[in-house]
């Protein structure tokens, strides 16, 4: 499902000087149909009570949602973030959390992702829905 010839290395390259680059996202995996990733817990990623924010558990769903969205765009193509939604379901202190997206709906115009956050131990952290514009590159 995803266009040829892209490799981790790639994504990976195309975060630096980004936003994911000072919050530690990493590309781990990417799938047949899904695309995973990771993010530390930990004090660039904290909220001020210890926690994981949910910001940055939000940057990780848009992050991984859109990258993938992006490797399923027609040639010419890509893809904006047009409405994003999480439900943030345990708290995090430390650690890694992984992030996997999985499509739900990959149209024409538009494409609808499901990003599913765990911690170390596979609970899950948060839940997110992205959906994404496909629009000409210009």
């Amino acid at each position: 499902m995803f266009r040829a010839g892209v490799s981790l290395d790639q994504l990976n390259a195309m975060s630096r000087n980004t936003a994911m680059e000072p919050l530690g996202i990493v590309f781990t995996e990417l799938g047949a149909d899904f695309l995973r990733g990771t993010m530390p817990v930990d004090a660039r990623t904290h909220q001020p009570y210890g926690l994981l924010h949910g910001g940055a558990s939000v940057l990780l769903a848009e992050t991984l949602g859109s990258s993938a969205g992006g490797l399923c765009a027609p040639d010419g193509h890509g893809v904006v973030g047009i409405e994003i939604n999480a439900n943030h379901l345990r708290g995090v202190h430390s650690g890694i959390v992984t992030g996997t997206a999985r499509p739900l709906h990959v149209g024409r115009s538009t494409q609808v992702w499901e990003i599913r956050i765990e911690d170390e131990a596979g609970r899950l952290v948060c839940i997110s829905r992205l959906t994404l514009a496909v629009v000409p590159r210009g």
